[in-house]
């Protein structure tokens, strides 16, 4: 396999950290009924959707190890597991949305907040220990799951990957500063 440009870091760190900004400045700046305010083109609350919004960087923790698992294995077999997910995609989007309408009952903005931190920061370090070789690596994904996921990922894509659903999500936000 032909070695690939490497992943520009640096890029990828400031988009987390600029990322982290603004999404302090909105739970900073949202009243409780902001939060509790319809967002555009979606069924849940701004709130909800920020909750939604701090998961997609949670779960690409959990992708991380799948695409170190899958790499190693031949290409069919991350295929396979991509269309077993594919096909399980009906009750996925039921959990997808489901998800944040109880979420923000136990989390809160102030929970939220921490936990962004938290997972900028683990992110932080697991990009920072990554190798070339490992970043060029990659897997199947269900393409049916998400509409920014790709056929084929890599783990350089997937540590790009929230950030871009972070701002595709940003503009549905009908707080100040969300579109």
């Amino acid at each position: 396999m032909p070695q690939q440009n490497s992943m520009d870091r640096r890029a990828v760190h400031e988009d987390y950290e600029r990322a982290r900004r603004i999404f302090h400045q909105l739970l900073d700046t949202a009243s409780g009924a902001d939060l509790a305010q319809a967002t555009a083109g979606t069924k849940w609350t701004n709130e909800q959707l920020l909750w939604h919004m701090l998961f997609g960087y949670m779960v690409v923790l959990r992708l991380l190890v799948l695409v170190r698992l899958f790499s190693r294995l031949p290409r069919g077999a991350s295929r396979v597991f991509a269309r077993v997910l594919n096909a399980g995609a009906v009750p996925f989007d039921w959990v997808n949305h489901a998800g944040p309408c109880g979420a923000v009952k136990v989390y809160g903005p102030r929970r939220m907040d921490a936990a962004f931190d938290r997972v900028i920061d683990r992110l932080h370090r697991h990009l920072a220990s990554e190798t070339d070789a490992a970043l060029a690596r990659g897997m199947h994904f269900p393409v049916r799951w998400d509409p920014l996921f790709t056929e084929f990922m890599t783990l350089g894509d997937v540590y790009r990957y929230p950030t871009r659903h972070f701002d595709f999500h940003r503009r549905q936000l009908t707080l100040g500063g969300g579109s």
